[in-house]
């Protein structure tokens, strides 16, 4: 099946190594590269991309202020954040903001493929000084008292087996369903929690002690 990607990467010459090094890849599909994101609203509702690479310092409007108004109108679409600097604001505003993965763009050569593939098998890739600062940072945060978000069983498991790391496709083996009634079972979790991204989620669920 093609993947079409839709890329924001306001530098000419790695936004051109993006293109060329997916193209390369079997597959996928480049349906939009552009400098900037003042258009994204309408590029995305016209393109209809699978999955969007954005990064976060442009030039007119963030990556992130992009990512926020990208996800009140489509929250299928997978996004993941390009950016030189690993600092926590970035990451935590790109996390609660809708971001399903977030890459240092020094990390792009070797792992960009696979952090594709591992986004549309329902993952959340990220670079691994990242993922510790999430970390950190998840731990910092008190724990919450426990609210009822009336979760079935079944959302509670899915939403359990997510916060293990599990991909779509590794929940629907475990549960025996497809993925597309997992992907459904996702999406009222996350419209549940108010949230927007399955890192969102984790963290909320684990912060709140919900599994």
């Amino acid at each position: 099946m093609q993947v079409n990607i839709l890329i924001y990467e306001d530098n000419d010459n790695l936004r051109e190594t993006l293109c060329c090094m997916l193209e390369l890849a079997e597959n996928y599909r480049i349906c939009g590269a552009f400098g900037q994101c003042m258009e994204a609203e309408q590029q995305v509702k016209e393109l209809n991309p699978d999955v969007i690479l954005m990064d976060i310092d442009m030039p007119g409007m963030t990556g992130i202020d992009a990512l926020k108004k990208i996800r009140s109108f489509n929250r299928e679409v997978q996004i993941l954040m390009l950016t030189v600097f690993d600092d926590n604001s970035n990451v935590l505003d790109a996390i609660y903001a809708g971001a399903n993965g977030y890459m240092l763009k020094k990390s792009i050569s070797d792992k960009l493929v696979p952090a594709i593939k591992e986004l549309l098998e329902g993952g959340a890739p990220m670079s691994p000084a990242i993922a510790r600062k999430v970390i950190g940072k998840m731990q910092e945060l008190p724990g919450g008292t426990p609210q009822d978000y009336h979760l079935t069983p079944r959302e509670i498991t899915i939403l359990r087996s997510l916060s293990q790391g599990n991909s779509y496709k590794m929940i629907a083996a475990e549960l025996y369903i497809s993925i597309d009634t997992v992907r459904t079972h996702i999406k009222r979790i996350y419209e549940k929690l108010h949230v927007n991204s399955q890192i969102e989620a984790v963290s909320k669920a684990l912060n709140e002690k919900l599994v």
